[in-house]
């Protein structure tokens, strides 16, 4: 018998850690790490251990004889990942990280966010000796995307923050949350105070169409739509149009799926997740009975995992369609998808649209529209979006030899009052911090922060996360990502080129004085143990505060 992993799966690499025979890949330390969509487990390698189970932070493995019916795909899925990379002697040899050289006193960090690349660099910092952690965020709640972002049907994977709460508990590390850098405590004060900075700020904004209409009433940013329903409090307010019956999504990644499908479920399942109020309320009231999904290229191409795509087909009372002629690959994608260079993932995708293609849609049902090689040319309406016009594109080898879409003439309109464009997320600069525009990060070299004019790096400042490598990679990507940004921390330490700190009573008095309603750790603990009794009287896992009164008000309770 094996053990499998399934859809919540995370790439945290936990599990990997704790396998005894190594038949959990890719590791962090492979290649194909990086564009993996989950890890795999080994069927011929297994033996049936359970330790992986016990260790994965989102309770994404089951043994075989135990896997839910609808889960079942994920038997084949893990074995085929082995097709391509069988398990081999040659393995590369993991990362090996420093110790914090105990002479040279107590390492202090600041981490400016609070989630996943920042709990998991604290977690990689206070794993050594004599090191404290001060971690900041701007609002009263931590965890980032994994409490703003991840979506409320996807409870699993909001596991991990059990792994995050217990780092951000330890006696190591001190929580500044309601405390906005840049505004309440510079970057000059925090490094004066810290040995190091490290920014793990995530990608806040949102990539833009550059087309007529854009900034129509009706036209939103989907990021904007998933932090309302996520219950963000800069977003709570917001108000989105669903009063027809059909929504547009621009991009097909998996914030596009996501959206999709909170669109046409069935509000009463989703009153059991901890979805926002405000948002189950309106979805009730929604009369959306179709979300067309526009992609760019074609399926060989599109930007969602095979794990999300599967999960369309799981929501009930609701049909996925896609147009036969658009599930046809172009000449060269069907060589590649056919060919050796292709991965077991991409040949899936491409077999679960075409099997989508064939199907007979029920007019009765609510359905999700996959559309490819499709670009909006512009959006119509006199005050407000009333139609979209989409031009069809054709795949063409471009000058470096890749495939690109190319738009046609041909052009058909969608009619619709929703257009919410999910082409991609892109950092924010911080004041006093260097920033590449063009590339929505901060320049940096392995997680050093770097001057844009001279190449060299920034003494005591680093970045880690979606800050550092652009919005790619699941929650689990950042494990990896920041242990390697802490690496160049501690070698520096080690290698005496940080600045000696301020003493610690000094940085107290200063944020006492500038963020007199900052909310520690105990705080949050108070505002989560608010909204969990709540939920838990209406059978959901919380009801969200989402104002920032209210969990100030909860922070402060017994207090």
């Amino acid at each position: 018998m094996t053990y499998v992993i399934t859809q919540p799966c995370c790439k945290d690499a936990s599990c990997v850690d704790v396998c005894p025979v190594n038949c959990i890949h890719p590791t962090p330390d492979e290649e194909s790490f990086a564009t993996a969509e989950m890890l795999y487990i080994d069927p011929d390698t297994c033996i049936d251990c359970g330790a992986c189970v016990d260790e994965c932070p989102v309770d994404a493995i089951y043994a075989e004889n135990e896997l839910p019916d609808i889960d079942e795909p994920y038997l084949d899925i893990n074995a085929q990942y082995y097709t391509k990379y069988p398990i081999g002697p040659d393995w590369p040899e993991p990362l090996k990280f420093p110790v914090v050289d105990e002479a040279l006193g107590t390492l202090r960090v600041a981490i400016v966010g609070s989630g996943p690349a920042a709990c998991y660099a604290a977690m990689e910092l206070t794993a050594k000796p004599r090191v404290e952690v001060d971690i900041f965020d701007r609002l009263p709640t931590p965890y980032g995307l994994v409490r703003a972002g991840v979506a409320p049907d996807h409870q699993g994977t909001k596991g991990v923050t059990g792994l995050f709460r217990t780092a951000m508990g330890k006696r190591s590390v001190h929580c500044h949350f309601n405390v906005d850098v840049g505004t309440d405590i510079s970057h000059e004060e925090l490094l004066r105070h810290h040995h190091a900075v490290i920014y793990a700020v995530g990608a806040a904004g949102d990539r833009e169409l550059g087309i007529p209409g854009e900034d129509l009433i009706g036209s939103h940013a989907a990021t904007e739509f998933v932090a309302w329903y996520n219950g963000h409090p800069d977003y709570a307010d917001h108000t989105f149009d669903l009063s027809g019956e059909r929504a547009v999504i621009v991009g097909n990644g998996n914030v596009a799926l996501d959206v999709a499908r909170i669109l046409v479920t069935d509000p009463e399942a989703l009153a059991k997740t901890d979805i926002a109020d405000h948002a189950l309320e309106a979805l009730r009231a929604s009369n959306i009975r179709e979300v067309v999904i526009l992609g760019r290229r074609g399926p060989a191409q599109a930007a969602y995992t095979y794990p999300e795509l599967l999960g369309l087909d799981r929501i009930p009372n609701v049909d996925i369609v896609v147009e036969p002629d658009e599930a046809v690959l172009d000449p060269a994608s069907r060589a590649f998808i056919d060919g050796d260079e292709s991965e077991p993932w991409q040949r899936d995708k491409v077999t679960k649209v075409e099997e989508f293609a064939r199907r007979t849609a029920d007019p009765s049902k609510k359905r999700i529209v996959l559309r490819f090689l499709t670009s909006p040319v512009e959006i119509v309406g006199a005050e407000s979006v009333e139609e979209v016009c989409i031009a069809k594109n054709d795949m063409v080898v471009g000058a470096s030899g890749a495939l690109m879409a190319k738009p046609s003439d041909v052009t058909t309109t969608l009619t619709t009052n929703l257009v919410l464009r999910s082409i991609g997320y892109r950092g924010r600069p911080m004041a006093g911090i260097p920033f590449d525009d063009r590339r929505g990060i901060i320049p940096n070299e392995n997680g050093r922060v770097i001057d844009p004019d001279t190449g060299t790096p920034l003494p005591g400042v680093y970045v880690a996360g979606w800050i550092k490598r652009g919005p790619t990679g699941v929650i689990g990507t950042n494990k990896f990502c920041s242990a390697e940004t802490v690496k160049m921390l501690i070698d520096d330490f080690s290698a005496v080129r940080l600045g000696e700190p301020d003493e610690r009573e000094a940085f107290d008095r200063l944020l006492a004085d500038r963020a007199p309603a900052a909310i520690d750790f105990q705080g949050w603990q108070r505002i989560d143990k608010t909204e969990s009794a709540a939920g838990k009287s209406a059978g959901r896992p919380r009801a969200k505060l989402t104002t920032i009164e209210s969990m100030l008000a909860a922070a402060r309770a017994d207090s």
